[in-house]
């Protein structure tokens, strides 16, 4: 048996015991403040208090619970520095690791997905995970074939698991709003919800990662891990050796944190390029800085001149967005002509996509000037993303006097833009942790369709619309 808990009624109790701990903090915080304590030093105790058993409590069920501290935690950029400070160490464990499965467990799934032979299969295999994630673990291994690879087993019951826990959390959703300001939690636990199935079956992730493999082989800036061998409930994969980005984040160089910067930028917009599919998550525990060659694995030494730049190692396929024609144009022609100022043309083109719905009438310039703010990044050639600045529009939408936050409450995400939105906004909150100094505009010219003005077709009907030769994509549905 794992020592994941699977029983309902266990998991159960110890989610619906955090709202309960959430009051008693409160009243425990009142209690202080009558004793004399200042407000600012009770209301910091209290949310070191709350930040310590929220994510204490996801970490150890895993599943939904953990996956939904995951998520949330590369949001942590957008809440105000004095808040986020006893957050920060908290949401940040659960990139990289959590409680393991015991050894007799993990060796009982190898054994019953691999057979019992499972030993053979290795030369050497490393008992204690080298990671953990929201529905298995990491172990590290040497392949028969002398290969370092990366063995992913999954938790028993982890379906079960998941769905619980996400039902559970939705119930008090509400209470994590703070969490995140300006940030509905409920249709983020709705949209993990459905992507349960989806991420269960190491037969898609490991479909998406050979994917994504075989087309940035060779790659100068981007490496994909190759898949040795997929059963259910097992994942062989090359090892790949870097920093953690949640390392970089936390003591890397400012070379270090730009080039990461760089090339997620990169990734996320090539991607669905590139592959048709889109990585859908986005947290610091999946992507590595690998150095250059001649540059320990833990960057302690600066590359020299012609030993090349760093690289980005990309993990965990196991959520994608199938998108065949990549991003929806309409996101490049919207994010275009509002840079343009066309007010009119942007509000035509949100109606019509469904971002305004029919019952609902916005002033077009009203809408301009709410969006100009937020897509500030791919106005200038290089752009720097601060924790400052997000939490500058986190509080200008979240705001309940601000236009931003009325305006914005009349917008619609239709369903097919959700898991994109996602992942947008989890990469800005990855960047905006890291401090980069990004060329974002590089990259949406290079990559995202419609973000370039159309060009007239040549005499023999070319349409050189985008700089990869596909052509408009407005009318491609977007397959979810």
């Amino acid at each position: 048996m794992s020592d994941l808990p699977r029983k309902a009624v266990t998991r159960t109790a110890k989610l619906a015991a955090l709202p309960l701990g959430f009051a008693g903090r409160a009243t425990w915080g009142l209690g202080k403040r009558i004793g004399g304590k200042s407000a600012e030093i009770v209301a910091r105790e209290v949310q070191q208090r709350t930040a310590d058993q929220l994510f204490k409590v996801l970490g150890e069920l895993k599943g939904g619970a953990m996956k939904l501290g995951q998520a949330l935690s590369v949001f942590e950029s957008a809440l105000p520095e004095d808040v986020a400070g006893p957050y920060r160490a908290a949401l940040t464990k659960l990139q990289e690791a959590a409680p393991p499965m015991p050894t007799r467990t993990v060796h009982g799934v190898l054994a019953e997905r691999l057979g019992e032979d499972w030993r053979e299969l290795f030369t050497e295999f490393e008992d204690q995970p080298s990671a953990a994630a929201s529905i298995g673990q990491v172990h590290r291994a040497v392949w028969h074939d002398g290969r370092d690879v990366a063995v992913k087993v999954q938790y028993p019951g982890a379906g079960e698991a998941l769905l619980s826990d996400l039902t559970q959390l939705s119930r008090f959703a509400r209470l994590l709003g703070p969490l995140v300001p300006g940030m509905d939690i409920k249709p983020l636990i709705t949209e993990l919800r459905d992507r349960v199935s989806e991420e269960l079956d190491y037969e898609l992730e490991a479909r998406a990662q050979r994917e994504h493999a075989a087309e940035f082989e060779d790659d100068p800036d981007v490496v994909i891990p190759g898949v040795l061998h997929q059963s259910d409930q097992v994942l062989v994969t090359e090892w790949i050796e870097g920093i953690p980005l949640s390392e970089v984040i936390a003591d890397g160089t400012a070379e270090q944190r730009d080039r990461a910067g760089q090339l997620l930028a990169r990734f996320l917009f090539s991607g669905p390029a590139r592959t048709g599919l889109l990585h859908a998550d986005p947290h610091p525990g999946n992507f590595r800085l690998l150095p250059p060659a001649g540059v320990p694995a833990d960057g302690t030494e600066e590359p020299a001149a012609g030993d090349g730049r760093w690289r980005l190692g990309v993990l965990d396929f196991g959520t994608v967005d199938r998108l065949p024609g990549g991003l929806p144009g309409i996101i490049g022609d919207a994010l275009r002509m509002t840079l343009e100022g066309d007010a009119d043309a942007v509000y035509a083109m949100l109606r019509e996509a469904g971002f305004v719905k029919e019952s609902i009438e916005l002033e077009p310039d009203a809408v301009l000037a709410y969006l100009l703010p937020i897509i500030e990044p791919a106005q200038a050639d290089e752009f720097t993303f601060t924790r400052s600045w997000l939490r500058s529009q986190a509080a200008r939408i979240a705001d309940p006097r601000s236009p931003a936050h009325q305006l914005g409450k009349q917008l619609n995400l239709p369903p097919s833009y959700l898991l994109i939105h996602r992942v947008t906004l989890s990469t800005i909150g990855v960047l905006c942790q890291l401090g980069a100094t990004v060329r974002l505009r590089d990259e949406l010219e290079s990559w995202l369709p419609g973000f370039l003005p159309e060009y007239e077709p040549d005499e023999a009907g070319a349409d050189e619309r985008t700089t990869d030769g596909n052509s408009a994509q407005d009318d491609t549905p977007v397959e979810v």
